[in-house]
Protein backbone atom coordinates (compact mmCIF):
# COMPACT_ATOMS: atom_id res chain seq x y z
CA UNK A 1 0.00 0.00 0.00
CA UNK A 2 1.57 3.27 -1.11
CA UNK A 3 1.71 6.49 0.90
CA UNK A 4 -0.99 8.18 -1.20
CA UNK A 5 -3.48 5.40 -0.46
CA UNK A 6 -2.74 5.62 3.26
CA UNK A 7 -3.25 9.39 3.35
CA UNK A 8 -6.33 9.49 1.11
CA UNK A 9 -8.30 6.33 1.91
CA UNK A 10 -11.66 8.15 1.80
CA UNK A 11 -13.61 5.27 0.25
CA UNK A 12 -13.39 3.33 3.49
CA UNK A 13 -15.41 5.99 5.33
CA UNK A 14 -18.50 5.51 3.14
CA UNK A 15 -20.54 8.08 1.23
CA UNK A 16 -22.42 9.29 4.32
CA UNK A 17 -19.28 10.30 6.23
CA UNK A 18 -17.56 11.47 3.04
CA UNK A 19 -20.46 13.83 2.24
CA UNK A 20 -20.24 15.37 5.71
CA UNK A 21 -16.45 15.62 5.45
CA UNK A 22 -16.77 17.35 2.07
CA UNK A 23 -19.13 20.02 3.40
CA UNK A 24 -16.99 20.57 6.50
CA UNK A 25 -13.91 20.99 4.28
CA UNK A 26 -15.78 23.49 2.08
CA UNK A 27 -16.90 25.49 5.11
CA UNK A 28 -13.49 25.56 6.81
CA UNK A 29 -11.71 26.63 3.63
CA UNK A 30 -14.31 29.31 2.86
CA UNK A 31 -13.97 30.94 6.29
CA UNK A 32 -10.23 31.32 5.63
CA UNK A 33 -11.14 33.80 2.90
CA UNK A 34 -10.05 31.57 0.02
CA UNK A 35 -12.14 32.27 -3.15
CA UNK A 36 -15.02 29.84 -3.74
CA UNK A 37 -13.62 28.71 -7.11
CA UNK A 38 -10.32 27.59 -5.59
CA UNK A 39 -12.03 26.01 -2.59
CA UNK A 40 -14.26 23.82 -4.76
CA UNK A 41 -11.38 22.86 -7.06
CA UNK A 42 -9.15 21.92 -4.14
CA UNK A 43 -11.86 19.86 -2.41
CA UNK A 44 -12.71 18.16 -5.72
CA UNK A 45 -9.07 17.23 -6.27
CA UNK A 46 -8.60 15.89 -2.72
CA UNK A 47 -11.71 13.73 -2.81
CA UNK A 48 -11.04 12.52 -6.36
CA UNK A 49 -7.60 11.32 -5.25
CA UNK A 50 -8.93 9.87 -2.00
CA UNK A 51 -11.87 8.04 -3.55
CA UNK A 52 -10.58 6.95 -6.96
CA UNK A 53 -6.80 7.48 -6.90
CA UNK A 54 -4.55 9.51 -9.25
CA UNK A 55 -6.23 8.13 -12.39
CA UNK A 56 -9.38 10.12 -11.52
CA UNK A 57 -7.82 13.50 -12.34
CA UNK A 58 -8.81 13.29 -16.06
CA UNK A 59 -12.42 12.96 -14.88
CA UNK A 60 -12.18 16.46 -13.43
CA UNK A 61 -10.76 17.95 -16.63
CA UNK A 62 -13.44 16.33 -18.80
CA UNK A 63 -16.16 17.70 -16.52
CA UNK A 64 -14.66 21.20 -16.73
CA UNK A 65 -14.46 21.00 -20.54
CA UNK A 66 -18.14 20.11 -20.84
CA UNK A 67 -19.04 23.20 -18.79
CA UNK A 68 -16.98 25.77 -20.72
CA UNK A 69 -17.70 24.22 -24.14
CA UNK A 70 -21.35 25.32 -24.22
CA UNK A 71 -22.23 27.73 -27.04
CA UNK A 72 -24.95 29.37 -24.94
CA UNK A 73 -22.30 30.35 -22.38
CA UNK A 74 -21.02 32.92 -24.91
CA UNK A 75 -24.11 35.01 -24.11
CA UNK A 76 -22.87 35.62 -20.55
CA UNK A 77 -19.89 37.86 -21.47
CA UNK A 78 -22.06 39.60 -24.08
CA UNK A 79 -24.72 40.61 -21.56
CA UNK A 80 -22.04 41.60 -19.05
CA UNK A 81 -20.43 43.78 -21.73
CA UNK A 82 -23.81 45.41 -22.38
CA UNK A 83 -24.07 46.28 -18.68
CA UNK A 84 -20.50 47.57 -18.59
CA UNK A 85 -21.10 49.90 -21.55
CA UNK A 86 -24.33 51.12 -19.93
CA UNK A 87 -22.40 51.88 -16.73
CA UNK A 88 -19.99 54.12 -18.61
CA UNK A 89 -22.43 55.89 -20.90
CA UNK A 90 -25.11 58.46 -20.10
CA UNK A 91 -27.95 56.21 -21.27
CA UNK A 92 -29.06 55.28 -17.74
CA UNK A 93 -28.91 58.92 -16.59
CA UNK A 94 -31.06 60.11 -19.51
CA UNK A 95 -33.44 57.21 -18.94
CA UNK A 96 -33.88 58.32 -15.33
CA UNK A 97 -34.44 61.96 -16.40
CA UNK A 98 -37.03 60.85 -18.97
CA UNK A 99 -38.91 58.84 -16.35
CA UNK A 100 -39.17 62.00 -14.26
CA UNK A 101 -41.58 63.33 -16.88
CA UNK A 102 -43.64 60.14 -16.62
CA UNK A 103 -43.69 60.23 -12.80
CA UNK A 104 -45.06 63.77 -12.63
CA UNK A 105 -46.22 64.92 -9.18
CA UNK A 106 -47.43 61.51 -8.02
CA UNK A 107 -46.76 60.92 -4.33
CA UNK A 108 -43.81 58.53 -4.20
CA UNK A 109 -43.26 59.28 -7.88
CA UNK A 110 -39.46 59.38 -7.71
CA UNK A 111 -39.35 55.97 -6.04
CA UNK A 112 -41.75 54.54 -8.63
CA UNK A 113 -39.74 56.15 -11.39
CA UNK A 114 -36.62 54.49 -9.96
CA UNK A 115 -38.29 51.09 -10.05
CA UNK A 116 -39.45 51.58 -13.66
CA UNK A 117 -35.90 52.55 -14.66
CA UNK A 118 -34.66 49.43 -12.85
CA UNK A 119 -36.99 47.24 -14.91
CA UNK A 120 -35.78 48.76 -18.19
CA UNK A 121 -32.11 48.47 -17.15
CA UNK A 122 -32.71 44.84 -16.11
CA UNK A 123 -34.24 44.12 -19.52
CA UNK A 124 -31.16 45.61 -21.19
CA UNK A 125 -28.44 43.71 -19.37
CA UNK A 126 -29.51 41.25 -16.66
CA UNK A 127 -26.65 42.23 -14.30
CA UNK A 128 -27.53 43.44 -10.80
CA UNK A 129 -24.27 44.96 -9.56
CA UNK A 130 -24.14 47.79 -12.08
CA UNK A 131 -27.84 48.54 -11.70
CA UNK A 132 -27.65 48.93 -7.92
CA UNK A 133 -24.65 51.26 -8.25
CA UNK A 134 -26.35 53.30 -11.00
CA UNK A 135 -29.53 53.72 -8.97
CA UNK A 136 -27.45 54.57 -5.92
CA UNK A 137 -25.73 57.33 -7.87
CA UNK A 138 -28.77 58.66 -9.77
CA UNK A 139 -31.86 58.07 -7.66
CA UNK A 140 -30.77 57.87 -4.02
CA UNK A 141 -29.34 61.44 -3.79
CA UNK A 142 -32.45 62.86 -5.46
CA UNK A 143 -34.85 61.05 -3.10
CA UNK A 144 -32.81 62.09 -0.05
CA UNK A 145 -32.72 65.71 -1.28
CA UNK A 146 -36.52 65.75 -1.70
CA UNK A 147 -37.01 64.51 1.87
CA UNK A 148 -37.87 60.87 1.23
CA UNK A 149 -37.61 58.47 4.15
CA UNK A 150 -34.03 57.15 4.08
CA UNK A 151 -34.97 53.52 4.53
CA UNK A 152 -37.59 53.66 1.79
CA UNK A 153 -35.12 55.28 -0.62
CA UNK A 154 -32.38 52.78 0.22
CA UNK A 155 -34.72 49.80 -0.12
CA UNK A 156 -36.06 50.97 -3.49
CA UNK A 157 -32.55 51.35 -4.94
CA UNK A 158 -31.34 47.95 -3.69
CA UNK A 159 -34.47 45.95 -4.45
CA UNK A 160 -34.98 47.64 -7.81
CA UNK A 161 -31.38 47.02 -8.81
CA UNK A 162 -31.74 43.32 -7.99
CA UNK A 163 -34.63 42.88 -10.44
CA UNK A 164 -32.06 41.87 -13.05
CA UNK A 165 -32.23 38.40 -11.50
CA UNK A 166 -35.82 37.91 -12.66
CA UNK A 167 -36.30 40.13 -15.71
CA UNK A 168 -34.94 38.62 -18.96
CA UNK A 169 -32.17 38.48 -20.11
CA UNK A 170 -31.17 37.35 -16.61
CA UNK A 171 -27.67 35.89 -16.23
CA UNK A 172 -29.02 33.80 -13.33
CA UNK A 173 -31.51 32.12 -15.68
CA UNK A 174 -28.81 31.54 -18.30
CA UNK A 175 -26.56 29.75 -15.80
CA UNK A 176 -29.54 27.75 -14.52
CA UNK A 177 -30.47 26.77 -18.07
CA UNK A 178 -26.93 25.58 -18.75
CA UNK A 179 -26.83 23.59 -15.52
CA UNK A 180 -30.32 22.09 -15.79
CA UNK A 181 -30.20 21.52 -19.58
CA UNK A 182 -33.45 23.39 -20.24
CA UNK A 183 -34.31 25.97 -22.88
CA UNK A 184 -33.14 29.44 -21.88
CA UNK A 185 -35.74 30.95 -24.19
CA UNK A 186 -38.45 29.10 -22.25
CA UNK A 187 -36.94 30.35 -18.98
CA UNK A 188 -37.03 33.95 -20.24
CA UNK A 189 -40.66 33.58 -21.32
CA UNK A 190 -41.66 31.99 -18.01
CA UNK A 191 -39.87 34.59 -15.87
CA UNK A 192 -41.18 37.71 -17.59
CA UNK A 193 -44.54 37.91 -15.78
CA UNK A 194 -43.15 36.94 -12.33
CA UNK A 195 -40.47 39.63 -12.75
CA UNK A 196 -43.11 42.25 -13.49
CA UNK A 197 -45.24 40.90 -10.63
CA UNK A 198 -42.39 41.46 -8.18
CA UNK A 199 -41.79 44.98 -9.52
CA UNK A 200 -45.52 45.71 -9.13
CA UNK A 201 -45.33 44.52 -5.50
CA UNK A 202 -42.57 47.06 -4.88
CA UNK A 203 -44.56 49.85 -6.56
CA UNK A 204 -47.71 48.97 -4.59
CA UNK A 205 -45.73 48.96 -1.34
CA UNK A 206 -44.30 52.42 -2.12
CA UNK A 207 -47.75 53.83 -2.97
CA UNK A 208 -49.43 52.35 0.11
CA UNK A 209 -46.73 53.63 2.46
CA UNK A 210 -46.64 57.04 0.77
CA UNK A 211 -50.39 57.58 1.09
CA UNK A 212 -50.59 56.21 4.64
CA UNK A 213 -47.73 58.45 5.76
CA UNK A 214 -47.27 61.33 3.28
CA UNK A 215 -44.17 62.57 5.10
CA UNK A 216 -42.02 59.66 3.89
CA UNK A 217 -42.47 60.55 0.20
CA UNK A 218 -43.17 64.27 -0.34
CA UNK A 219 -44.67 65.43 -3.60
CA UNK A 220 -41.99 67.34 -5.56
CA UNK A 221 -42.39 71.00 -6.32
CA UNK A 222 -44.33 71.87 -9.51
CA UNK A 223 -42.23 71.07 -12.56
CA UNK A 224 -41.29 74.18 -14.51
CA UNK A 225 -39.82 72.16 -17.39
CA UNK A 226 -41.01 73.44 -20.77
CA UNK A 227 -42.84 71.23 -23.24
CA UNK A 228 -39.81 71.27 -25.55
CA UNK A 229 -37.53 70.13 -22.73
CA UNK A 230 -39.97 67.38 -21.79
CA UNK A 231 -39.94 66.15 -25.38
CA UNK A 232 -36.13 66.15 -25.35
CA UNK A 233 -36.12 64.15 -22.14
CA UNK A 234 -38.66 61.66 -23.49
CA UNK A 235 -36.38 61.04 -26.46
CA UNK A 236 -34.02 59.50 -23.93
CA UNK A 237 -36.46 56.58 -23.72
CA UNK A 238 -36.22 55.71 -27.40
CA UNK A 239 -32.78 54.10 -27.59
CA UNK A 240 -33.09 51.96 -24.41
CA UNK A 241 -36.57 50.76 -25.40
CA UNK A 242 -35.34 49.90 -28.90
CA UNK A 243 -32.46 47.85 -27.47
CA UNK A 244 -34.89 45.94 -25.22
CA UNK A 245 -37.27 45.32 -28.14
CA UNK A 246 -34.51 44.07 -30.43
CA UNK A 247 -32.93 41.79 -27.80
CA UNK A 248 -36.06 40.26 -26.27
CA UNK A 249 -38.10 40.50 -29.48
CA UNK A 250 -35.51 38.52 -31.42
CA UNK A 251 -35.59 35.78 -28.74
CA UNK A 252 -39.36 35.59 -28.29
CA UNK A 253 -39.96 35.91 -32.02
CA UNK A 254 -37.71 32.96 -32.76
CA UNK A 255 -35.47 35.12 -34.95
CA UNK A 256 -32.31 34.64 -32.89
CA UNK A 257 -31.02 32.36 -30.16
CA UNK A 258 -30.11 33.77 -26.76
CA UNK A 259 -26.43 33.87 -27.77
CA UNK A 260 -27.18 35.71 -31.02
CA UNK A 261 -29.55 38.10 -29.24
CA UNK A 262 -26.81 38.96 -26.73
CA UNK A 263 -24.58 40.01 -29.63
CA UNK A 264 -27.44 42.09 -31.01
CA UNK A 265 -27.70 43.77 -27.62
CA UNK A 266 -24.00 44.66 -27.53
CA UNK A 267 -24.25 46.13 -31.04
CA UNK A 268 -27.39 48.06 -30.05
CA UNK A 269 -25.86 49.58 -26.92
CA UNK A 270 -22.64 50.42 -28.76
CA UNK A 271 -24.57 52.12 -31.58
CA UNK A 272 -26.54 54.02 -28.94
CA UNK A 273 -23.32 55.44 -27.49
CA UNK A 274 -22.22 56.42 -31.02
CA UNK A 275 -25.52 58.17 -31.76
CA UNK A 276 -25.26 60.02 -28.47
CA UNK A 277 -21.65 61.03 -29.23
CA UNK A 278 -20.29 59.19 -26.19
CA UNK A 279 -18.37 56.42 -27.95
CA UNK A 280 -14.66 56.51 -27.10
CA UNK A 281 -11.79 54.06 -27.08
CA UNK A 282 -11.43 54.54 -23.31
CA UNK A 283 -15.11 53.68 -22.77
CA UNK A 284 -14.79 50.38 -24.65
CA UNK A 285 -11.49 49.45 -22.96
CA UNK A 286 -12.98 50.11 -19.53
CA UNK A 287 -16.09 48.08 -20.41
CA UNK A 288 -13.92 45.23 -21.71
CA UNK A 289 -11.84 45.16 -18.51
CA UNK A 290 -14.99 45.11 -16.37
CA UNK A 291 -16.37 42.27 -18.50
CA UNK A 292 -13.16 40.24 -18.20
CA UNK A 293 -13.15 40.61 -14.41
CA UNK A 294 -16.83 39.66 -14.00
CA UNK A 295 -16.86 36.79 -16.49
CA UNK A 296 -13.53 35.51 -15.19
CA UNK A 297 -15.07 35.20 -11.75
CA UNK A 298 -18.12 33.37 -13.15
CA UNK A 299 -15.98 30.99 -15.23
CA UNK A 300 -13.65 30.12 -12.36
CA UNK A 301 -16.56 29.48 -9.99
CA UNK A 302 -18.17 27.38 -12.71
CA UNK A 303 -15.00 25.36 -13.24
CA UNK A 304 -14.59 24.66 -9.53
CA UNK A 305 -18.26 23.84 -8.95
CA UNK A 306 -18.43 21.60 -12.04
CA UNK A 307 -15.37 19.66 -10.90
CA UNK A 308 -16.73 19.23 -7.37
CA UNK A 309 -20.20 18.13 -8.51
CA UNK A 310 -18.63 15.74 -11.03
CA UNK A 311 -16.49 14.05 -8.39
CA UNK A 312 -19.37 14.01 -5.88
CA UNK A 313 -21.63 12.39 -8.48
CA UNK A 314 -19.09 9.66 -9.27
CA UNK A 315 -18.75 8.98 -5.55
CA UNK A 316 -22.50 8.37 -5.40
CA UNK A 317 -23.05 11.51 -3.38
CA UNK A 318 -25.77 13.02 -5.56
CA UNK A 319 -27.87 9.84 -5.25
CA UNK A 320 -27.30 9.87 -1.48
CA UNK A 321 -28.34 13.52 -1.08
CA UNK A 322 -31.31 13.06 -3.43
CA UNK A 323 -32.57 10.18 -1.30
CA UNK A 324 -32.19 12.34 1.81
CA UNK A 325 -34.21 15.19 0.28
CA UNK A 326 -36.97 12.99 -1.15
CA UNK A 327 -37.14 11.19 2.19
CA UNK A 328 -38.28 14.39 3.88
CA UNK A 329 -41.85 13.94 2.67
CA UNK A 330 -44.06 12.30 0.06
CA UNK A 331 -45.57 15.70 -0.73
CA UNK A 332 -43.79 17.41 -3.70
CA UNK A 333 -44.61 20.87 -2.31
CA UNK A 334 -42.92 20.07 1.00
CA UNK A 335 -39.84 18.83 -0.87
CA UNK A 336 -39.73 22.05 -2.95
CA UNK A 337 -40.08 24.14 0.23
CA UNK A 338 -37.23 22.17 1.80
CA UNK A 339 -35.09 22.93 -1.27
CA UNK A 340 -36.01 26.61 -0.98
CA UNK A 341 -34.90 26.60 2.66
CA UNK A 342 -31.54 25.09 1.66
CA UNK A 343 -31.10 27.71 -1.08
CA UNK A 344 -32.10 30.50 1.32
CA UNK A 345 -29.43 29.45 3.85
CA UNK A 346 -26.77 29.00 1.16
CA UNK A 347 -27.70 32.40 -0.28
CA UNK A 348 -26.61 34.08 2.94
CA UNK A 349 -23.04 32.90 2.45
CA UNK A 350 -22.34 31.87 -1.17
CA UNK A 351 -22.40 33.56 -4.56
CA UNK A 352 -25.41 32.67 -6.71
CA UNK A 353 -23.20 31.16 -9.42
CA UNK A 354 -21.75 28.69 -6.95
CA UNK A 355 -25.20 27.93 -5.52
CA UNK A 356 -26.63 27.18 -8.97
CA UNK A 357 -23.74 25.00 -10.07
CA UNK A 358 -23.47 23.12 -6.78
CA UNK A 359 -27.15 22.47 -6.08
CA UNK A 360 -28.99 22.30 -9.41
CA UNK A 361 -27.35 19.01 -10.54
CA UNK A 362 -28.91 17.53 -7.37
CA UNK A 363 -32.21 19.42 -7.28
CA UNK A 364 -33.29 19.38 -10.95
CA UNK A 365 -33.30 15.55 -11.35
CA UNK A 366 -35.46 15.38 -8.20
CA UNK A 367 -37.83 17.97 -9.69
CA UNK A 368 -38.10 15.91 -12.89
CA UNK A 369 -38.72 12.69 -10.90
CA UNK A 370 -41.50 14.45 -8.99
CA UNK A 371 -43.17 15.29 -12.31
CA UNK A 372 -42.63 19.02 -11.87
CA UNK A 373 -41.57 21.44 -14.61
CA UNK A 374 -37.82 22.30 -14.49
CA UNK A 375 -38.54 25.59 -16.28
CA UNK A 376 -40.96 26.61 -13.53
CA UNK A 377 -38.39 25.53 -10.96
CA UNK A 378 -35.79 27.73 -12.68
CA UNK A 379 -38.04 30.76 -12.18
CA UNK A 380 -38.59 29.76 -8.55
CA UNK A 381 -34.81 29.43 -8.12
CA UNK A 382 -34.25 32.90 -9.63
CA UNK A 383 -36.85 34.37 -7.27
CA UNK A 384 -35.08 32.71 -4.34
CA UNK A 385 -31.80 34.27 -5.50
CA UNK A 386 -33.57 37.65 -5.31
CA UNK A 387 -33.80 37.09 -1.57
CA UNK A 388 -30.14 36.07 -1.35
CA UNK A 389 -29.04 39.30 -3.07
CA UNK A 390 -30.66 41.33 -0.29
CA UNK A 391 -30.41 39.14 2.82
CA UNK A 392 -27.76 39.64 5.53
CA UNK A 393 -24.99 39.03 6.36
CA UNK A 394 -23.50 38.96 2.84
CA UNK A 395 -26.28 40.25 0.56
CA UNK A 396 -24.26 41.66 -2.36
CA UNK A 397 -26.83 44.34 -3.28
CA UNK A 398 -26.29 46.02 0.10
CA UNK A 399 -22.52 46.09 -0.39
CA UNK A 400 -22.89 47.46 -3.93
CA UNK A 401 -25.08 50.30 -2.63
CA UNK A 402 -22.82 50.98 0.34
CA UNK A 403 -19.96 51.69 -2.08
CA UNK A 404 -21.77 54.81 -3.39
CA UNK A 405 -23.80 56.02 -0.39
CA UNK A 406 -22.94 58.94 1.89
CA UNK A 407 -20.72 57.94 4.86
CA UNK A 408 -23.54 58.41 7.38
CA UNK A 409 -25.50 55.51 5.86
CA UNK A 410 -24.22 52.36 7.54
CA UNK A 411 -24.36 48.82 6.21
CA UNK A 412 -26.61 47.89 9.13
CA UNK A 413 -29.10 50.60 8.13
CA UNK A 414 -29.08 49.32 4.54
CA UNK A 415 -29.89 45.77 5.66
CA UNK A 416 -32.68 47.04 7.96
CA UNK A 417 -34.09 49.03 5.05
CA UNK A 418 -34.28 45.88 2.94
CA UNK A 419 -36.44 43.85 5.35
CA UNK A 420 -39.85 44.91 3.86
CA UNK A 421 -38.58 44.17 0.35
CA UNK A 422 -37.27 40.76 1.42
CA UNK A 423 -40.77 40.06 2.79
CA UNK A 424 -42.27 41.01 -0.59
CA UNK A 425 -39.79 38.71 -2.35
CA UNK A 426 -40.76 35.82 -0.06
CA UNK A 427 -44.43 36.60 -0.80
CA UNK A 428 -43.73 36.46 -4.55
CA UNK A 429 -41.80 33.19 -4.06
CA UNK A 430 -44.76 31.71 -2.17
CA UNK A 431 -47.15 32.72 -4.97
CA UNK A 432 -44.90 31.08 -7.57
CA UNK A 433 -44.83 27.83 -5.59
CA UNK A 434 -48.57 27.85 -4.82
CA UNK A 435 -49.63 28.96 -8.32
CA UNK A 436 -47.17 27.65 -10.94
CA UNK A 437 -49.49 28.97 -13.67
CA UNK A 438 -48.09 32.46 -13.03
CA UNK A 439 -45.12 31.39 -15.16
CA UNK A 440 -47.43 30.34 -17.99
CA UNK A 441 -46.26 26.72 -17.70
Amino acid sequence: MDLLTVLFDFKAMGIEVATGAMFVALFLLLITGMPLAFVTLLVALIFALGWFGPMAVPLITSRIFSFVNSFVFVSVPMFVLMAAILDRSGIARDLFDAMRVVGGRLRGGIAIQTLLVAVVLAAMSGIIGGEVVLLGLLALPQMLRLGYDRRLAIGVCCAGGALGTMVPPSIVLIIYGLTASVSIGDLFTASFLPGLMLASFYITYVLVRAYINPDIAPIPEPDETSAAEKMRLLKGLILPIMVVIFVLGSIYGGIASVTEASAIGVIGVTLSTMIRGEFTFELMVGAAKRTLATVGMIVWIGIGASALVGVFNLMGGITFVSNLITGVSDNPTVIVLFMMAILFVLGMFLDWVGIALLTMPIFVPIIRDLGLDPVWFGVVFAMNMQVSFLSPPFGPAAFYLKSVTPPDISLGEIFRSLLPFIALQILALGILIAFPGVTGR
